[in-house]
């Protein structure tokens, strides 16, 4: 995830015009090619750095579907919630691979498609994750996650209305696709603390007792 954050600040700053959280689409830091976009906000898109940005949309799609495949117990309970939360969060990884190998001004269709799953299927994933996390997750982050989620689809509704409440059309965007990332990256980071933690506990009394 942090990748992508790194990526974001890096193709942003390569261009010539100043790229804005608020006027801009994430989308426009891909697009391929030169030229001014008159829909839905009009603006001049000229991104220098577009292939990274989108090897970084992919990487991100990887990961995000390849996490959701592999954490288990470690994080969710059994149980159709939890099932139902890590199918729509691939789906979300999906749309990253699908945003990533379509900028927006290549293959529109399918980016558009890509964005949607990202928006759509991740956020309504976040809600259900929150019914799906394992019992040892504090539950302020279980209640979290549902609140992240509806927040973030909430906004991802006022975003395809056109309703920008003053953050702008890149800003709305960003409320309705960033929540996923940053509570990716919070469970990511808590695993491996508990992971360390967890290898750093002194062995049993009868352990070192056989081992001797």
């Amino acid at each position: 995830m942090v990748q992508f954050f790194v990526i974001h600040g890096i193709a942003e700053s390569a261009w010539a015009e100043p790229y804005s959280w608020a006027r801009n689409n994430i989308s426009d830091l891909g697009n391929a090619h030169c030229a001014l976009q008159p829909d839905p906000e009009p603006r001049y898109i000229c991104s220098p750095e577009h292939g990274l940005m989108n090897v970084s949309f992919v990487a991100l799609g990887v990961l995000l579907v390849v996490g959701a495949a592999l954490t288990g117990g470690g994080l969710w309970r059994r149980g159709r919630a939890a099932a139902v939360a890590r199918l729509l969060l691939a789906g979300a990884g999906v749309g990253f691979v699908s945003a990533g190998l379509a900028p927006a001004d290549v293959n529109e269709n399918q980016h558009v498609l890509g964005a949607l799953f990202i928006m759509a299927a991740g956020n309504i994933g976040l809600v259900v994750a929150g019914f799906g996390l394992a019992e040892h997750v504090p539950t302020p982050l279980r209640w979290g996650t549902s609140l992240l989620g509806a927040t973030a689809f909430a906004a991802f509704g006022l975003f395809l209305f056109r309703h920008y409440l003053g953050l702008g059309m890149g800003g709305m965007e960003r409320v309705a696709t960033l929540p996923l990332l940053l509570w990716a990256l919070v469970v990511g980071v808590r695993g491996l603390v508990r992971r360390a933690g967890r290898a750093q506990k002194p062995m049993p009394a009868e352990r070192l007792s056989r081992a001797g």
